[in-house]
């Protein structure tokens, strides 16, 4: 019985670093390039490095970090025709993804949405940018899950994490925040009509000023390799 309790405490204490870390990426406290140090992040979160090794092997996973023989991890860095390319297919994927929600929406799906986007745009204005990554996530997850397709949402959640290193360069920018909620609340509107079109359009534009704000600033202080 101690084994288990100690085997899902660990499997717990992996998700909880695996979380913390995921927001430092997409927060932009933890840079493209950082190197993320076992040790420094076991003692940061009082657990063994075996635990934080496993933390660390997840988030590879996700696309967030990289690691390497005898280099250890470091937050993943995107060059220029990555950042065009994972985008490119970010684009086909939720445009298709949206092709598919079934138009006008159900009332509860609007309801849902609309409690999400509340609080979302209550996180903007209050600064709370943890709570303004999560709830976007959450806006996301729930807006493409619509469309019905399992393996479709999977692959949308997938290249949204990859992405997360990139977002970080946007995500403190009150001006692009207020976009991204006017963006989300005319999603909402347009899920209860018939403009399909409007809304693939919409879709696809709403996820440009991220890769845009990342590839100019990256380029200015010369992180793209």
């Amino acid at each position: 019985m101690k084994g288990k309790a100690e085997k899902l405490d660990s499997t717990s204490r992996t998700s909880e670093i695996v979380r913390a870390l995921e927001g430092d990426i997409a927060l932009g406290e933890l840079a493209p390039k950082e190197r993320l140090v076992e040790e420094d992040l076991a003692t940061r979160f009082k657990v063994k490095r075996p635990v934080v090794r496993q933390a660390l092997s997840e988030l590879e996973t996700m696309g967030v970090v990289r690691r390497e023989p005898n280099r250890g991890a470091t937050v993943r860095n995107y060059g220029a025709d990555e950042v065009e390319q994972l985008y490119l297919v970010r684009a086909l994927v939720e445009k298709t993804a949206a092709e598919l929600i079934p138009l006008p929406a159900a009332p509860a799906l609007v309801r849902q949405l609309t409690s999400i986007h509340e609080r979302h745009c209550a996180a903007v204005k209050k600064g709370d940018l943890r709570g303004v990554f999560r709830e976007n996530l959450l806006f996301h997850k729930t807006f493409f899950a619509a469309c019905g397709n399992a393996p479709l949402v999977d692959v949308i959640e997938q290249l949204a994490l990859k992405a997360h290193a990139i977002r970080s360069y946007s995500i403190g920018n009150p001006d692009l925040l207020v976009s991204v909620c006017a963006d989300h609340a005319r999603m909402i509107d347009l899920i209860q009509g018939s403009n399909r079109e409007e809304l693939m359009r919409l879709v696809v534009r709403h996820i440009q000023p991220a890769k845009d704000e990342y590839l100019r600033l990256a380029a200015h202080s010369h992180r793209l390799r």
